[in-house]
Formats: C-alpha cells, sequence, structure tokens
C-alpha cells in the first residue's frame, strides 16, 4: 500500500510541475510588455520588433564645426593694402614736382615761341604780366590766362606722376608736389638773398613762370596774383594726384572680375 502511494505520489507532483511549466510558457508567450505583437495581417516576421522612433537629446544633436574661409573682396583687400602702405609718399612727390617743372618750363617756351602770351617772355614774372593787363587788357588777360593754363597742367602732370608712384592717397600726392614746389621756392629766394642774385635758378629759367618772392618790392597787385598762381597750381596737383591713383583702382577691379567681362585697355 505505501508502494502504490509513493507512485500516486509522484505522478501527482509531475502533473502539477507539467501544469506549471505549460502555465509559464504561456504567460511568456502572451507577455506584450516588452514586444508588443503585430496587430494587422501582412505583418508576420515582425513581431518582438521595437519599432519605436528613438529621439536625439540637445548635446547628441548633429553640430557641422567645418571651417569656411571668409571669401576676400574687392574693398576689403584695397582697404588692408591702402592701411599698409597708405599716406603720403615724399619720394614719390618729389619725382612728381620734377615732372611738373620740367612739363612747365617745355610748355613755357612753346607759348613763347608761338608768341601767343605777352607776360610770359623772358625775366616777366605774375607781378609784371598783371601790370601789363591793367596797361593793354586784352594782351595782358591772355598772358595771365596762359600762365595759368601752363601751371595748372603742368602741376597736373606732376601731381598725376606722384598718385602713379604712390598708389594711395591720390590728392595727398598732389598737394606733397605742391609742397616740393614751395619748398624749393623758398630755398632759391634764400639764397639769391644770402648768396646773391646768380644763384636764382628760377630766374635764369627764363621760360619758368614763377612766383615773385624776394625780386624786388612787392606790391598788392602780385601778391594777389602770386596767390591765385599757387592756388591754380595747388588744384592742379590734387586733381592730378587723384587721376594717377585711379589707374591702380582699375587695376584692382580687374583682378577681382571675370575674365570674360575684363575691358582691355
Amino acid at each position: 500500500m505505501r508502494t502504490e502511494s509513493r507512485a500516486e505520489d509522484r505522478a501527482e507532483r509531475r502533473a502539477e510541475h507539467a501544469e506549471d511549466r505549460a502555465e509559464r510558457r504561456a504567460e511568456r508567450a502572451n507577455d506584450t510588455r516588452a514586444f508588443p505583437a503585430a496587430t494587422a495581417a501582412g505583418a508576420a516576421g515582425t513581431a518582438g520588433r521595437d519599432d519605436r522612433p528613438i529621439h536625439a537629446t540637445r548635446d547628441e544633436a548633429y553640430v557641422d564645426d567645418t571651417v569656411v574661409d571668409e571669401v576676400p573682396t574687392r574693398e576689403t583687400v584695397v582697404a588692408r593694402e591702402k592701411e599698409q602702405f597708405g599716406g603720403i609718399k615724399i619720394g614719390s612727390a618729389f619725382f612728381g614736382w620734377l615732372a611738373a617743372t620740367g612739363m612747365a618750363v617745355l610748355l613755357t617756351a612753346l607759348v613763347a615761341a608761338a608768341g601767343t602770351a605777352v607776360g610770359l617772355a623772358t625775366n616777366t614774372n605774375v607781378g609784371e604780366a598783371v601790370n601789363q593787363a591793367s596797361q593793354n587788357q586784352s594782351v595782358g588777360i591772355a598772358g595771365i590766362i596762359a600762365l595759368l593754363v601752363i601751371l595748372f597742367v603742368s602741376y597736373y602732370c606732376g601731381g598725376y606722376v606722384a598718385g602713379r608712384m604712390a598708389r594711395f592717397n591720390g590728392a595727398r600726392q598732389g598737394l606733397m608736389v605742391w609742397i616740393w614746389a614751395l619748398i624749393a621756392s623758398i630755398v632759391v629766394a634764400v639764397l639769391a638773398l644770402t648768396a646773391g642774385s646768380q644763384y636764382n635758378v628760377l630766374a635764369n629759367l627764363n621760360s619758368f613762370p614763377r612766383i615773385p618772392v624776394n625780386e624786388g618790392d612787392l606790391t598788392a597787385t602780385s601778391i594777389i596774383a602770386a596767390v591765385v598762381v599757387a592756388i591754380v597750381a595747388l588744384i592742379g596737383a590734387m586733381l592730378g594726384g587723384l587721376a594717377g591713383m585711379r589707374f591702380h583702382r582699375r587695376v584692382d577691379r580687374a583682378g577681382f572680375t571675370p575674365v570674360d567681362t575684363v575691358e582691355e585697355r
């Protein structure tokens, strides 16, 4: 009897274990908390896959840290070059003054040879030209106009040379050309006073129109005429400096313009 009861107990325990295992398998098969089952027809093979999107946090977002070089423009390049190489260039202005002096001598000789400008003849200065204008109005005024035109053209050429050589600040280069002319006039006048009239180089250049400084008694008329001459020469030199500088601006524009659109100059 004991043997039979033990056998029955073992059979009952085996049956209970089998039922427990079956229940656990059924629970695992029906568990949808971690892996939800496919919900529609045609979703075979996708059961157990987590299709929920993953959102990146702000710290994990993509950041483009590529360094892009700044493309320089014509204005920035010219401004940087002007900052480094701008300003008055004394050497360029000196050669501009030499060009103005040579052009004045050449033009005065041509006008005197043509006989159209009385008052620009040998040893005739600005004051004398003005006095001639008061005595013979038509001829004197023509001489003054010719003198002013010669000075304007001459110093325009001198300013152009200085502005073309210096590249930047054309008006300042023209001003420095005019200052060189003023310095030369002062030096020659001092030499004429201290060493004698033989050192008055401007007077010896009979064709050169000059400001009457320390050449006898100055009258109010000659002083006014000298001021007008100085102003005309200054304006011509500054305009010439600006014109000479413009050439380099055209070169700069050509360097930043496509080849097929650059005009040949």
